[in-house]
């Protein structure tokens, strides 16, 4: 069953426009969105068409004369050259009362709802904010958090009789500032309904103060971890540690901002990507201030200097009012039960996240009206085909996502598309044969990207095929660059004396095959011309895209980061804001009145097949957490040219391709007494299995490990036998690399 959503969107009124906005918008001039004109030159300040607050639609993306379009002189969109910033973020929803009717079918559907579904009148709402937030739809058999379904909890809540407020556990995040910003607009929005709003941080970081300080109490346990010291991005570099194993890194980083493939090719910073990372960390830190401040009625001076002091005692945060009490878990909880009346000695009424987001909108009155609008996600690292270690939420798979497109764009029922993007991208093969089936979606209905934590690199190259782009100012995009490489492994294999000879036909036969040698002056040549010729595809595509001439194009390319804020300025992004902006600019291009509810149809829902489901039970059993099968899929389905943004934004270390990918040495360094055994399995695993060059990375979970992998893809016992055998032990592993453990 398709997921509903409704959502009253930004106020916006048809008689706001200007006359000439009014007459692109009508429907006889609507039917082209991606055609462009000399008077749609973007960014040109001067010839753009400027809508009311909260949405700002670019003339590129409403015209209807299709073809090519002959460029407006125009100043580049240059690095320091920042435009007027686009509007602020559209509310997350608004609460509206239900007719009486709508009413008395809302009681009568809570008579019948099954148990399951069922919420004792005076419930507290309990979801607790934890760890990884993913974009994606969940199922009852997945584990995590959903952000669709914590921001709808929100939003039934408000309307619910049966909820009388929320309580908030916040604990450590994993998630970008996209999600969280998303999170607190609905946080301030559901404040709104009158109900009441409560926050409990047992650990205090930035992030999780800068969400919880949108709740209208906040609270911590008088032993509460407070680290309020500031904000940091780092870099690491693997160069040295492949030297000492003997391991040439090859890699074709095309743009001077591009950073992927920096921590296996260099030693330290260089200068473009640290003045790339310093203005990306100013953006977080002066939203984190200018948040803070507001929130509190201060000045950003007086808050840095508060920060600036060292604050690591949870009691200075209640002398400061930035928290409302010190209270322990149950101490709060019995003030909510005396607050809601709730007379009993039984514990306090409450609902879980899980249980309440089987609740459905139906029951609630919110199911939507007649039109309908297609929602499609596409979350995680992009490949182009299905692997066998392919798992549900595993990234974007282009040949599935492909295939939804073009469901959507074949049917009729759709009056708009809104593309939900949170990825880091990948292969560049796989964005261009999705960025070409979007544009083509693009020619029959209305399509808006919204971006979520990060949509960069391959990422951006799907958005890019919108007519409108809609960001977070905090999300992580552009990154117009690609990456490619290879190892060369000539001092590892005399070092371990292994020898390896290929037989060829064809001057460059043995470009990708001959790891045994470097690369000869001509193959090396030939090795940049075509990470070059991947780039200048990419760029041009964008170029046209965003309606820029490729000069322009070039000053915000070059595989450089930005904000979701810079972006706006720069021409990369249209407006500003989150899903209900999206949702407001796909209602208003599709002709669809700004107060009239729609239903959001979730294409993208999980429906787990019962092998699936086995899979992961077996999985648990087994030992091997779903990441570990997801980072072992992702690294043996990336083949060619990487259209990728760098991973130490988020901790992690991102892959290159090649069929000789030795990452798994970047642990072993300084291998003593294993060294021997640790090199022969390296070159077993290079020579016999791709598909296992990530196991000495996860010596904990070697064993179990093996044996899936062993089973999913029929490797003979003894060659997993000799895997075992010859991988390093967990005790080795602790002494090697603590920070896996």
């Amino acid at each position: 069953m398709a997921r509903l959503l409704v959502l009253r969107s930004a106020p916006y009124h048809r008689s706001h426009l200007s006359a000439t906005a009014t007459f692109l918008l009508s429907p006889s001039n609507s039917k082209h969105p991606h055609s462009a004109s000399a008077s749609a030159s973007f960014p040109s300040t001067a010839r753009r068409i400027l809508l009311p607050s909260p949405l700002r639609v670019p003339a590129r993306a409403i015209e209807s004369s299709p073809g090519t379009t002959k460029q407006e002189p125009t100043p580049a969109a240059g690095e320091g050259e920042a435009q007027e910033p686009p509007p602020p973020a559209a509310s997350a929803f608004e609460v509206e009362e239900l007719g009486w009717g709508t009413q008395l079918a809302v009681k009568l559907r809570m008579l019948v709802a099954p148990p399951w579904k069922r919420v004792r009148k005076g419930s507290v709402l309990n979801m607790k904010l934890r760890g990884e937030i993913s974009d994606q739809l969940k199922t009852r058999f997945s584990s995590g958090l959903s952000l669709p379904q914590i921001c709808e909890n929100f939003v039934k809540a408000a309307y619910d009789p049966r909820i009388s407020g929320i309580y908030l556990h916040i604990e450590p995040l994993r998630c970008g500032w996209g999600k969280v910003d998303e999170i607190r607009r609905h946080i301030v929005d559901f404040k709104k309904s009158g109900k009441f709003v409560v926050g409990y941080m047992p650990v205090c970081g930035e992030k999780e103060y800068y969400l919880a300080c949108a709740c209208g109490e906040l609270y911590a346990p008088p032993s509460a971890y407070v680290a309020l010291f500031g904000l940091t991005v780092q870099q690491t570099f693997l160069r040295g540690v492949l030297e000492k194993v003997g391991i040439e890194p090859e890699i074709q980083r095309i743009g001077r901002y591009k950073s992927a493939g920096d921590q296996l090719a260099r030693k330290s910073m260089s200068n473009e990507v640290r003045e790339m990372l310093a203005t990306l960390l100013d953006n977080i830190y002066g939203n984190w201030l200018d948040t803070i401040s507001s929130n509190h009625g201060k000045k950003k001076e007086e808050i840095e200097e508060f920060i600036n002091s060292g604050v690591y005692q949870v009691a200075r945060l209640k002398e400061e009012g930035w928290i409302t009490d010190l209270l322990y878990d149950d101490e709060v909880m019995a003030m909510l039960k005396e607050r809601v009346g709730q007379k009993d000695k039984k514990s306090l009424r409450m609902v879980d996240y899980s249980k309440y987001s089987r609740v459905s909108k139906w029951t609630l009155g919110l199911q939507g009206g007649g039109e309908q609008i297609a929602v499609i996600r596409a979350s995680g690292s992009i490949t182009r085909t299905r692997s066998p270690l392919s798992v549900p939420s595993s990234g974007i798979i282009a040949e599935q996502l492909i295939e939804k497109i073009r469901t959507v764009r074949e049917s009729e029922k759709y009056k708009a598309v809104i593309l939900r993007i949170d990825s880091p991208g990948g292969d560049a093969l796989a964005s261009d044969l999705m960025w070409r089936e979007i544009r083509l979606l693009a020619d029959t209905k209305p399509v808006v990207a919204s971006m979520s934590d990060v949509a960069a690199s391959g990422g951006y190259y799907m958005a890019m095929a919108a007519p409108v782009i809609v960001a977070e100012k905090l999300t992580l995009t552009g990154s117009i660059g690609v990456v490619t490489g290879k190892f060369i492994l000539q001092k590892l294999y005399e070092r371990i004396d292994f020898n390896k000879e290929i037989i060829s036909k064809g001057r460059y036969a043995e470009l990708n095959a001959a790891d045994q040698r470097p690369l000869r002056p001509d193959e090396a040549e030939l090795f940049e011309k075509s990470a070059q010729n991947a780039y200048a595809l990419f760029r041009d595509k964008a170029a046209m895209s965003r309606s820029m001439n490729v000069d322009q194009m070039e000053t915000v390319a070059q595989g450089r980061v930005w904000s979701g804020q810079d972006a706006a300025s720069r021409g990369l992004v249209d407006s500003l804001g989150g899903f209900s902006q999206a949702l407001a600019i796909a209602k208003q291009k599709a002709n669809i009145p700004h107060d009239r509810k729609v239903q959001l149809v979730e294409i993208s829902k999980p429906s787990p097949t019962l092998p699936e489901i086995l899979s992961g039970i077996g999985s648990s059993l087994l030992g091997v957490d779903r990441a570990v099968k997801g980072v072992l899929q992702d690294v043996t389905s990336l083949n060619g040219v990487q259209a990728r943004m760098d991973g130490i934004l988020f901790e992690r270390l991102e892959d290159l391709s090649g069929e000789n990918q030795l990452l798994l040495l970047v642990w072993i360094s300084n291998v003593t007494n294993s060294e021997t055994k640790t090199a022969w399995a390296i070159n077993f695993v290079e020579k016999d299995r791709g598909l296992l060059k990530l196991l000495l990375q996860f010596g904990l979970f070697i064993s179990q490990l093996a044996v899936f992998v062993g089973n999913t893809i029929a490797i003979p016992d003894d060659m997993v036998q000799l895997i075992k055998e010859l991988t390093i032990s967990a005790a080795e592993v602790d002494n090697l690399c603590p920070e896996l453990t």
